[in-house]
């Protein structure tokens, strides 16, 4: 088991370390790449979000809504505390 987490964080370390060091070597980043890089937290929380939306009950789904509305006056940390703020307190309250 210790292995595999020193050798999960080595591959993810190369890999980061990897893409600074390639887009270090450019003076200029193209716009286009620059929008790319932007959209990757967001990719990234979808992919944690998605399949767990198949399995969502309405508390999930209620906070998954209001994290798309908040989402669009607020920023990222905003949105994600606000939706597991309310997802708690539904929970709490027995919204299943």
């Amino acid at each position: 088991m210790i292995w595999i987490i020193i050798f999960g964080a080595a591959a993810t370390y190369l890999t980061r370390i990897g893409g600074h060091l390639v887009l270090s070597r450019f003076d200029h980043v193209h716009p286009r790449v620059q929008a790319g890089l932007n959209a990757v937290p967001a990719a990234v929380l979808t992919t944690l979000v998605a399949p767990a939306l198949i399995d969502a009950g309405p508390a999930e789904w209620s906070a998954i809504i209001f994290a798309a509305f908040v989402g669009l006056r607020a920023k990222l940390t905003g949105m994600f505390f606000a939706s597991a703020v309310l997802l708690i307190v539904l929970r709490q309250i027995g919204f299943n």
